[in-house]
């Protein structure tokens, strides 16, 4: 991929390949913990390719555009799917391995505004959070509960303006989380964020709310209010932080005549209502430490509570705490095995709300190419 990206212009192909493979207390599922949602079993979590042109933005004399488009197939397709993209593999069919075009988007550098503004328009990820779900760009091989219900991904346009070297300001509207603009469940939602890095550059805050709008019920149509904040002690230790509400109004209840959207969960409403607020909060923590230039170890510690249960499907609270390894072969091969440890302390919720606790050991190889 160096030899034929090198005899090209700006334009650049390459990806990964994600290969994992978990143990678990639990017989069937993991779920609500991903990426290894599928007990005791070898799958392969993401193979994708990536085509990018990135926009000239160390430059302050022109305008200048790039592009993005990503593909993906593997079982973490669910993670990424979108009602009006594809959706239909799991919404309908709930298929094991799926294809999703994850990201299509353009960019726009404009650099007389400000310090320098960039506007995409597309499909993009959802912006604030610590983790992502396209695989490499993340501590662990796991995801936090606090991520794995949030929303994934937008389609709309999004301005990242740069007013001085510590202030960032974003600001954008799209469809709604997880839907196409298409589909019935689209609504136009704004979003703004605003990001403050320290002169030091040991500390940075970035706070957003996301998808807002009226917060009625439809597909995914969370309203976010999400804050993360990064600490850097030295150069081997940093901290990440990040802590969310979110909502959806008119949710049909569990105990109520009305159906939810296919691939959705009801709230667990008050007996004699038909619909009601479902609420969720969670908080997740990293510590971070660098032992050589190719390995380092992280800690993650994780609450959920899914007041309603509309995201999981179980009302409680939820912790998780993880231990993982990341080890590069190279350039190009990651290996990251944890031992992570989940608990449910309110009623059963995992393996099919058979078990209250869970114990997973899983690692992935991610090859990049």
């Amino acid at each position: 991929m160096t030899a034929i990206n090198g005899a090209t212009s700006r334009t650049k192909a390459y990806g990964w390949i994600s290969p994992s493979v978990n143990g678990s207390t639990s017989a069937h599922r993991n779920s609500p913990e991903v990426d290894d949602i599928y007990s005791n079993r070898f799958e392969l979590s993401q193979a994708v390719l990536y085509v990018e042109r990135l926009p000239n933005s160390v430059q302050r004399e022109h305008v200048d555009v790039g592009y993005h488009l990503t593909a993906l197939y593997g079982t973490d397709y669910r993670f990424t799917a979108n009602k009006g993209y594809l959706g239909s593999q799991l919404i309908d069919h709930n298929y094991q391995y799926g294809f999703d075009p994850v990201l299509e988007y353009l960019d726009v550098y404009l650099p007389k505004v400000a310090m320098g503004m960039n506007i995409r328009v597309g499909r993009f990820i959802s912006i604030p959070g610590i983790e992502a779900q396209l695989t490499p760009f993340n501590y662990m091989f796991s995801h936090s509960l606090l991520y794995s219900v949030d929303p994934f991904t937008d389609t709309g346009a999004l301005a990242t303006i740069q007013l001085t070297n510590q202030w960032l300001v974003q600001i954008g509207m799209s469809a709604g989380h997880d839907v196409a603009p298409w589909t019935v469940d689209a609504k136009p939602s704004v979003m703004g964020c605003v990001s403050y890095t320290t002169k030091t550059v040991d500390d940075n805050f970035y706070v957003c709310a996301n998808g807002i709008n009226d917060g009625r019920y439809a597909y995914n149509n969370l309203q976010q209010y999400d804050a993360t904040w990064y600490h850097k002690f030295s150069k081997n230790w940093h901290v990440a932080t990040e802590a969310y509400v979110m909502y959806q109004r008119d949710v049909p209840s569990v105990f109520g005549s009305i159906a939810p959207e296919r691939n959705t969960n009801g709230a667990t409403c008050r007996l004699g209502l038909q619909t009601c607020l479902a609420p969720e909060y969670a908080m997740v923590n990293y510590i971070n430490r660098e032992l050589t230039a190719h390995d380092f170890l992280s800690f993650r510690s994780d609450y959920l509570n899914d007041k309603k249960g509309q995201r999981t499907g179980v009302n409680t609270k939820y912790t998780e705490n993880t231990l993982s390894w990341n080890h590069w072969v190279g350039s190009t091969v990651q290996i990251r095995p944890e031992v992570r440890f989940d608990r449910a302390w309110d009623r059963k919720a995992y393996d099919r709300s058979t078990r209250q606790s869970q114990f997973t050991f899983a690692t992935d190889v991610v090859y990049h190419f």
